[in-house]
């Protein structure tokens, strides 16, 4: 059952565009996700959001002993103040007044249980008896979820003060986690970014994350997913620990916003049809093994109705419109989708500066690109001439290549040191382009090495830029405003209002974005079919490279017999359907093309 009140929610967008997006749309029952990768950056918007509404604070420095979960958890702690008191505000308004009460229901989806009792309400005319329905209307409001992000895999131990490696409980991810669980919060940590057994294990150690004696899981788990075999896998290695996962959140492996892991060519309108077709599978497989940790620990698990137990599944990367928001509702069962990078235009929502919103606004699908910047080594999609291009270009350019690394979140590269360092710092680069020149290749292949190296930037720094910008924090020009949109940012063409976003996503107005917009399906398509260009360029016909591009071609051509036949049914709203049919004919010629000109070469 799909207890949400909404049937989206707004992701995690970097370290900083959706950092106070709780604090922005919660009180209006929309849930968001925030990260807390940057415990540094999370201090900052504490103290702002700490003066602007009165909070008492009190600074944790950044060599306070378990400063880093300290932090999180006095940030999480302060933005539930925050939300509290503006759902509060909100609940004691008055109805039917053009009030900010009224807007909560309003912008509910149609088909809202407490919609149409607010609409049945706004058809009573004897007073007493009306008074008697919003009260009762009004104790069932609930504010959005403040969900945070932990990339799994960002994990770096840190040392302590004598130099000497921290116990495991904090490392990066661990602390994080700590930091969440401390909280005063009732919501869900969203786990990407693969598996990492540390962190898994350490999640048992917090009882919040297990059923209380009437059901209730005060800290949930969502596990980000590529696919249902990753889903299958790491749902059981928690169950194992009697930790359930309450959702699944399916991501398109490259039409998203962000880094982007690319599957083996597996599309996602197949991936959402094998979780459709096995989705039993799960409550069969995970259920024993909870219940079996619980008797075994001497604990009684509830009894509780199937329709609890089961984990949800959402989607999100690349959704655009509202006909294609029901399509992945209708014909794939989903429980929610994920809106990000079209809310990165809407400033009641998220925290970008003028200066990004602009470049976002105006940006071109030729702006848009899958990009090297990463330190992680992952493909990040990227937007061209945004604060942090210039400003490493400049760098370059002025023989300063890399940055100081004042943050370290990163660090993963043993090369040339002992002790890791990031690939985006000064000292890798320095060493890494000194190794290129020295080395015995022909001078091309020297400058694309080079120009790979040159290309990361500090991500931990840059991607919470926006926000101090945004907020006064921080001065504009100081720029290297690192922002990561996904591909769809090109249809959506200027600032919008948080009410016209979210009737656009349930298609209640005319559409935002032109009819000649490519079906999400499509423009995923193309993606895998550019990424395998591109990486045909590096392999050789015989090697692991190459035959694991074969794997991605031949799935690749499944799924494009799935697309044609998406292509021919039923049309939901808006979408564009007739572009999937011309799609997959130019890709899979495209495909062909490519793999037919490398082995001839």
């Amino acid at each position: 059952m799909n207890s949400n009140l909404h049937q989206f929610h707004i992701p995690v967008m970097g370290t900083g565009h959706s950092i106070d997006s709780p604090a922005r749309v919660a009180h209006l029952g929309i849930d968001s996700v925030v990260s807390i990768v940057d415990d540094l950056l999370c201090e900052k918007i504490r103290k702002y959001y700490s003066e602007l509404c009165s909070i008492p604070y009190e600074n944790i420095g950044r060599s306070t002993e378990d400063g880093r979960a300290r932090r999180i958890t006095a940030y999480l702690d302060t933005m539930h103040e925050v939300v509290q008191a503006k759902f509060d505000e909100i609940k004691a308004m008055p109805l039917f007044e053009n009030s900010e009460k009224d807007r909560y229901f309003n912008l509910l989806p149609d088909d809202s249980s407490l919609k149409k009792a607010y609409e049945f309400i706004a058809t009573l005319g004897d007073a007493d008896v009306r008074q008697k329905y919003i009260d009762e209307l009004t104790e069932k409001m609930r504010p959005g979820a403040i969900d945070v992000n932990i990339m799994a895999k960002v994990d770096a131990l840190k040392n302590d003060k004598s130099g000497k490696p921290l116990s495991q409980e904090f490392s990066d991810a661990s602390a994080a986690l700590r930091g969440f669980a401390n909280s005063v919060v009732s919501s869900s940590v969203v786990l990407s970014a693969g598996y990492n057994p540390r962190l898994y294990n350490y999640i048992s150690e917090f009882q919040d994350f297990y059923r209380s004696k009437s059901g209730h899981i005060k800290k949930k788990i969502i596990l980000k997913v590529s696919d249902f075999r990753s889903a299958l896998i790491q749902g059981k290695i928690l169950a194992k620990k009697g930790l359930e996962v309450a959702e699944f959140r399916i991501e398109s492996g490259l039409n998203c916003g962000g880094h982007a892991f690319a599957t083996d060519g597996f599309l996602l309108p197949v991936i959402l049809k094998e979780f459709k077709d096995k989705k039993a599978q799960l409550i069969e497989t995970f259920q024993p093994m909870v219940q079996k940790y619980y008797e075994a620990n001497g604990w009684e698990y509830p009894s509780l109705p199937e329709a609890e137990l089961q984990p949800k599944i959402t989607v999100q990367g690349g959704i655009g419109t509202s006909g294609e928001q029901e399509r992945l509702l209708s014909e794939y069962d989903l429980d929610g989708t994920g809106w990000g990078t079209p809310f990165l235009l809407v400033p009641e929502a998220t925290c970008v500066d003028d200066t990004t919103s602009k470049l976002l606004a105006d940006a071109e699908e030729k702006d848009l690109y899958l990009s090297g910047v990463s330190p992680l080594g992952v493909p990040f999609n990227n937007v061209r001439n945004s604060g942090s291009d210039r400003f490493t270009k400049d760098q370059i350019k002025n023989g300063k290549p890399g940055s100081k690394c004042p943050k370290a979140y990163l660090v993963s590269n043993t090369e040339f040191t002992e002790e890791p360092i990031c690939t985006a710092s000064a000292e890798y680069q320095i060493l890494k382009i000194n190794q290129i020149e020295n080395s015995d290749v022909d001078a091309k292949l020297k400058e694309r090495h080079k120009a790979a190296v040159l290309e990361k930037t500090c991500l931990c720094t840059n991607l919470g830029t926006s926000s101090l910008i945004r907020l006064g924090l921080m001065k504009e020009s100081y720029g290297r405003q690192e922002v990561c949109p996904g591909p769809n940012i090109a249809w959506f063409t200027r600032s919008y209002g948080l009410d016209e976003m979210v009737n656009h996503i349930y298609g209640r107005i005319p559409s935002l974005v032109s009819e000649q917009r490519p079906h999400m399906f499509a423009k995923e398509l193309r993606m895998y079919v550019d990424y395998i260009s591109e990486r045909t360029i590096l392999s050789e016909p015989g090697t692991p490279d190459w035959r694991k591009l074969e794997k991605m071609k031949k799935n690749l051509l499944e799924g494009m017999e799935y697309l044609m036949e998406i292509s021919e049914s039923k049309l939901y709203g808006d979408e564009n359907l007739s572009s999937l049919a011309a799609s997959v004919i130019q890709e899979r010629e495209r495909l062909e093309s490519i793999f037919s000109e490398e082995v001839i070469a």
